[in-house]
Order: structure tokens, then sequence, then C-alpha cells
């Protein structure tokens, strides 16, 4: 019973030794208590573990014997594998050698077995030409023989395959032979020869109608002997589109008809590249080409003309594209000469078309829009003699207190249009397009450019070069009386959306067309001169504009501004001068229609100059007067709101030169004591030291309150 409770706990998983006394020592503990409560006895425990150790003992020796004989039987059975493998190998290497036994004699009798059909061949060969040649002899001299053929292979037309191949054959000897005494025979034969070729080519449209592909290939391989083989792929190509093309979209029927007849040339024709190629030219020469004529044949309307062209020859080039996926042979041009043939006659002379077709829609566009605004352009004159007495009349004028400029600016009508910069340059787009299309390689960046050429001329020279004239004309002349109506920053406006479209187009439609070509520097240095030309004009005209303005500011303050503005003869309350509000509320209104007009680097430069200009008029205003005290409070308030109206012109310098110009009022108002100080100040101490003087020689106590010897000082 021991021995197996000891085999059960040796055997649970895990095995734990200590686990294993403890175990036996409770229960030995265990069993002691019962018996006698109490007490512990140390001799049953001692006994107890003799005992186990010795049944652990005689386990061990069980265990041990048993592992023994297990080995013993596995060393058995593993001797006794190893003696069926090495039969086994014994076995393999016996089944290779007589398989390389099989393989020899199977290779020697295959070489007899071609032996002797070589040599069967050999005799067959001459035996079978032989009868072929005894054949032919008695067909030849059945040609011979005067009346009709009795022979029934030419007399059954169920019969016309061996017909054909006799006659194919008679006809090559025939070829040979001296005329003479067989001129009769060969023409005899000539004469079948043709009608079995006509015969044969019969059946071979029938069959192409029954749809029997199997004849047909019959009849193919038969006729590729003969002369009339083109015939048979000629009838085959007339069987196959007839009835085809019956919509008035030629493009739309080919490729769904190469498509189903590709497949059928390549089960019937031993050939199916060429015939193919045939096919194709059948199409192009015989179908396009008229339907090509029919559509480009009315030139009396170029717009329409150069649509079709386009069109057709572009579908014509990708219908190409699309039939280049069947084989036609080693010439990869091949489709592309068909098209090229078609069109050329129409490609040699696009370009005059097309710049002829140009020039009239650009000029249509523009005298369209003329004669919407009821304008008939002028012939202006330009140049500096033009210049030179708009300035004369100017100076004329403003001595003499008369207008006779006669400015005339058209009621602020700009004469641009951005609808039509957009229409003529839509217009040019299309060429460009076209002419990517229709123009050879080699010719593509000349034609290009003559594209460009009259784009640029109309576009530009035509229209915005005419509207900048006018434009300037139109800016009247500095120092007038009456506030000036300024309509060039419109001009400017309209001028710049005009050459922003210009350049876009430049990039997106002309560039590709001549990048990497010795054309796109000539490109370029055309579109640099003639945009330079209208930046010139435009800067002159806002020369111009900016001083009307401040001519007229200048005049205004003149008239306007009183002495007693600057040197009131009672205190008043103080405020801006009514000849400053006025002054500030045009500027303002003339600074927001430059900022309407104009963006970015434009705007600033023009802001820069009319800042600067208008810092010089009112610096030189104020030194015309005298100034008292109250008077000085005034020209305060004036230059406070001449600071303000600037700070909408977002210059710095500007502000930095109004602010010095409020500085140095402050000269007229401070004490006579205080000067020195306030001239030695942060704002005003950069200033060269005549300018302070000049100031403060404008207060009325200048001479009173001895200042000049005051401020020797400050004039070292």
């Amino acid at each position: 019973m021991m021995m197996q409770q000891y085999m059960k706990e040796l055997e649970q998983e895990p095995f734990d030794p200590e686990e294993f006394v403890e175990r036996m020592a409770w229960r030995t503990v265990g069993a002691s208590r019962d018996e006698n409560p109490g007490n512990f006895d140390p001799v049953l425990l001692h006994e107890t573990f003799l005992q186990a150790i010795k049944d652990l003992q005689i386990l061990q020796e069980r265990q041990q014997k048993k592992c023994e004989r297990l080995e013993m039987i596995c060393r058995e059975e593993e001797i006794g594998h190893w003696q069926k493998v090495s039969q086994l190998q014994e076995k393999n290497k016996a089944s290779v050698n007589l398989f390389q036994e099989l393989d020899e004699r199977i290779n020697y009798v295959a070489t007899k077995v071609l032996h002797l059909g070589d040599q069967l061949e050999s005799v067959n060969t001459p035996r079978a030409r032989a009868v072929e040649a005894q054949k032919l002899m008695n067909h030849f001299a059945e040609f011979l023989s005067p009346g009709p053929l009795l022979s029934e292979v030419f007399q059954f037309n169920s019969r016309i395959d061996e017909a054909a191949d006799i006659i194919q054959k008679l006809h090559l000897i025939a070829q040979e032979l001296p005329s003479g005494k067989f001129e009769k025979a060969k023409k005899k034969i000539a004469l079948k020869y043709d009608e079995i070729e006509r015969s044969l080519i019969e059946e071979f449209v029938k069959a192409h109608r029954s749809d029997d592909k199997g004849r047909m290939k019959e009849i193919a391989s038969i006729l590729s002997h003969f002369k009339g083989y083109t015939q048979c792929v000629d009838a085959f190509i007339e069987q196959s589109q007839m009835g085809a093309f019956t919509s008035k979209d030629i493009f739309r029927d080919v490729i769904p008809l190469c498509e189903k007849n590709f497949s059928v040339m390549a089960e019937v024709f031993s050939n199916p590249d060429q015939v193919m190629a045939k096919y194709v030219l059948n199409i192009y020469h015989l179908r396009l080409q008229k339907y090509a004529s029919e559509h480009l044949a009315d030139r009396s309307d170029a717009d329409r003309y150069l649509r079709n062209l386009y069109d057709l020859y572009s579908r014509t080039v990708m219908l190409s594209k699309d039939l280049s996926r069947f084989k036609m042979g080693n010439d990869h041009t091949y489709l592309n000469k068909l098209t090229r043939n078609i069109f050329q006659k129409y490609l040699d002379s696009y370009i005059s078309v097309e710049t002829k077709c140009l020039k009239e829609k650009c000029a249509g566009v523009l005298q369209k829009y003329y004669d919407s605004k009821n304008h008939q352009k002028k012939q202006i004159q330009t140049g500096g003699f033009s210049d030179l007495r708009r300035d004369l009349q100017a100076v004329i004028g403003t001595r003499a207190n008369l207008n006779i400029a006669q400015i005339e600016n058209y009621g602020g009508e700009t004469f641009l249009s951005e609808e039509v910069a957009i229409a003529l340059l839509q217009e040019s787009k299309l060429a460009f397009r076209r002419c990517e299309v229709l123009s050879r390689q080699s010719d593509l960046p000349g034609n290009a450019i003559q594209i460009l050429e009259i784009l640029l001329h109309y576009l530009i020279a035509e229209h915005v070069d005419y509207a900048l004239e006018l434009g300037l004309q139109a800016v009247p002349i500095p120092e007038t009386k009456t506030p000036p109506q300024i309509y060039f920053f419109d001009v400017v406006q309209q001028c710049n959306a005009a050459v922003h479209l210009l350049e876009k187009q430049f990039n997106d439609s002309l560039v590709p067309l001549v990048v990497s070509t010795p054309k796109h520097g000539d490109c370029l240095q055309k579109k640099k001169y003639i945009l330079e030309q209208i930046e010139l004009k435009l800067d002159t005209g806002l020369d111009r504009s900016i001083n009307a303005i401040v001519g007229w500011v200048k005049i205004y303050l003149q008239t306007e501004q009183k002495k007693t503005d600057y040197k009131p003869e009672t205190d008043l309350d103080t405020l801006a001068s009514p000849a400053c509000l006025a002054v500030v509320q045009f500027v303002s209104s003339m600074v927001e229609r430059i900022r309407d007009s104009l963006d970015g680097k434009n705007a600033e430069s023009v802001m820069m100059e009319l800042g600067s200009r208008f810092h010089r008029v009112i610096y030189e205003h104020l030194q015309q007067f005298q100034y008292n005290s109250a008077g000085a409070m005034v020209a305060i308030c004036d230059v406070n709101e001449y600071r303000k109206c600037v700070k909408e012109l977002k210059v710095p310098l500007v502000n930095a030169l109004f602010d010095t110009l409020h500085a140095l009022c402050n000269l007229l108002l401070v004490k006579p004591e205080n000067l020195k100080q306030v001239c030695t100040g942060d704002q005003l101490a950069g200033l060269d030291r005549s300018i302070l003087l000049n100031f403060i020689q404008l207060r009325n106590d200048y001479k009173t309150q001895k200042l000049a010897n005051c401020l020797k000082g400050l004039a070292t």
C-alpha cells in the first residue's frame, strides 16, 4: 500500500521533495496524536522515515530494472530498422541501375527508328516526286493537245483546290518554257490560271459571307501562291467594310470594326500583320480622307475651318494611337505617315490661316468694344514734343488764369476692359492650342511667336497702350484752381489686371511650346520690351497724377489760406483752419482712390511719392506766414490734421516727416527761454540749424523779444 502511495505522489507534476517529506511527517505525527493526544513520539517519526527510505530504495531498484529492460528492447528494434534501411538502399541501387539500362535501350531503339525513318524518307521522297512529276507531265500533255481540257480535276468545281495546286505549278513551269511550239500551251495555262484564281476569290467571298473561317483559311493559303493573292486581301477588306460607317461620326466606327476583323485575319491569313496594315490603309485613304475633305472644303469661315481642322486632326491622331495596339509590321511610324498624308496640304497652310483669322477676330473684338462706347479711335501724338506742349500750356494757363490745355477726360471712361482682355486672350489661347497640335515640331516655336506677336499687338499696343495714352492726356494739368478729377488710377488698375492675365497665359500656353529652344529667349525679350514701355507710361501717368494732386493743394492753400488764420487779432477757438480741412478731405479721397486701384509695391511707391511731395508743399506753405501764439496753435492743429491724413498712407518715412514738421511748429509757440531746449530735443536735434532758425523767424515776436540774441549759440 505504501509503495503505491509513494508512486502516486512521485508521479505528480510538479514534484516537490520538501512537500513530500512534510506530508509524510504530518501523517506520522497526526496518527500518533490520535492515539495519544498531547504526546509527541520522535522514535516513531524516525522509524517511519527509515522505513520510507527503504521503500524508496526498493522502488528505485524496480524502476531501474524496468528502464534497463525498455532500453534493451529499444536497441533491438533500432538494429532491426537499420537492417531494413540497408536492404531498401540495396533495392534502390538495383532499381537505378535497371532504369539506366532501360534508358540506354530506349535511346538505342529511338536512334534505330530515326535512322529507319530517314531511310524510308530518302526512298519515298524521290518516288513521291516522280509520281508528282508524272502527274504534272500528264496534265501538261493535256494542255499541249488541241481542244478543251477533259481532265475531271478541271471540270468539277468541287476539286478546285486540287486544280489550283496543279495549275499553279504548271504556270511556274510554263514561265521557263521557250515560246514557239509551247506558245499555245502557255496561253491555255495562263487562261486556266486566271480562271481558277477568279473562282477561288469568288469561293473566298462566299465563305466570308457564310462566316466559314475554316474554308476562308484554306482558300487564302492556296491563293498565297498565286499572283492574285492581293485581290483576295482586297476582297476580304471590301466584304468586311461593306455596310460599315453608317453613322455620321466615322471615328466611332473604326475601332470596333478593326477589333472585330483583326481576330478574323489572325485565323484566316498567314500574314495578318500585313493584312491589317492594308485594312487600315484602306480606311484612312478611302474613308477618313473623304470625310476630312468634305468637312474642310469650305474655307469661307476661317474660324469654323480651323476648329474643324483641329478637331479632325486631333481625333485622327487619337485614332492612330488607339490603332497602334494592332500589329501592322515593323514600321512604327506607319500610322503617323497615314495621318500626315491625309492632312499634309491643310497643315502646310495652317499658320497663315491661323494668323489671318486671329487678327480678324482680335480686331473685331476691339471694334465691337469701341462701338459699344461710341468711341472712334484717335491718332494720338506721343513723344517729347507732345509733353513739352502740355507743360507749356500748364505754365501759361496758371500764369494767365486760363484753361488752354483743353483736357478731355471722357467722363471717367478708361477705355480699358478686363472682358475685352479675356476675350483676346481666349482667342489666342485657342490659337496656341491649335498651334501645338497642327504645327510640325520644327515649325512650332516660330508659329507660336507669330501668335504671340498678334496677341501683344492687339491686347497691349491697340488696347492697353491706347488707353494709357488717352489716360495720360486726361490727367489734369497741375496747379489748377478746381479740384482735379483723376481717373488714371483706374487705368492703372485695369492695365495691371490685363498684364497679369497676359503673364499667366504666357507661362501656361506659350512657354511649353518654345521652352528649350532659341525662340524662348526671343519671346521673353519681346514681352519684356513691350511691358517696359507700358511701365514707363504708367510711371509717367502716376507722376502726373501726383503732380495734379499736390499742385491743386498748393494753389488752393495759396488762395484760400488767410494771413489772419495764423495771426488772428483776437483769441479764437483753437481749431484747424478751413483751408486745411478742405485739403485734408481732398487728399484723403485721393489716398482712398489710390488704395482701391493699386496694391503691393506699386501702392507703396505711389504713397511714398505722394506723401513726400505733399510734405514739401505744406512745409513751404507754412513758411509763407507770420505767427502769433494763437495762430501758432492753429498751425499746430493744421499739422495735426495733416498727420492724421498721411497716416492713411501707411508709409513710416512720411509719418516721420510730418512728426518733424509738427515739432517745428512747436517752435512757433514755446516761450523764448525754452527755445534752445526744444531745438536740442530728440525730434529736432538732427535737423540743420538753418531750418530751425527759419521757423523761429516766423514768430511775430522774433524782433520784439530779440530772439536773435538768444539763438546766437544755436547758429553755430
